[in-house]
């Protein structure tokens, strides 16, 4: 791939109020990255505090509208980077991801005791966008 990047190639979505230098995603081509998404309000960037499973569910909402605002579909997503505050977390959250992704599952990478107190969960995702599926 040539490092001459043109600018109908890369595409950077941003929602609403950024508190941070980031954009909530990035398309280059087919590809979307979409950046970490937690438990937040996209308007104004306020953290929705709540149990587990609220906040899982608030981030997946979040991941899906970013996925759409970037031309993407939840069905194009092929990686899921997922963060978890607490190790105990880990059960709840593996029955928690059933509810949103079921086989064949993305490829997924989890990682616990990493994320600011205010926060249970966070996810990022890659997708590549099929066009005609």
């Amino acid at each position: 791939m040539s490092n001459n990047m043109t600018e109908d190639m890369i595409k950077n979505v941003v929602v609403g109020e950024l508190k941070l230098p980031f954009s909530h995603a990035t398309r280059f081509g087919d590809f979307v990255f979409v950046s970490g998404q937690a438990s937040v309000d996209l308007t104004t960037g306020e953290i929705i505090a709540g149990t587990l499973a609220e906040e899982v569910a608030r981030s997946m909402e979040n991941l899906r509208f970013v996925l759409e605002k970037a031309g993407a579909r939840w069905e194009d997503i092929i990686k899921v980077g997922c963060f978890v505050r607490r190790d105990e977390d880990l059960a709840e959250y593996n029955l928690l991801y059933r509810d949103y992704f079921s086989a064949p599952f993305p490829a997924r990478t989890t990682i616990t005791n990493c994320l600011p107190p205010s926060l249970l969960f966070e996810i990022d995702c890659v997708a590549v966008i099929r066009e005609g599926e």
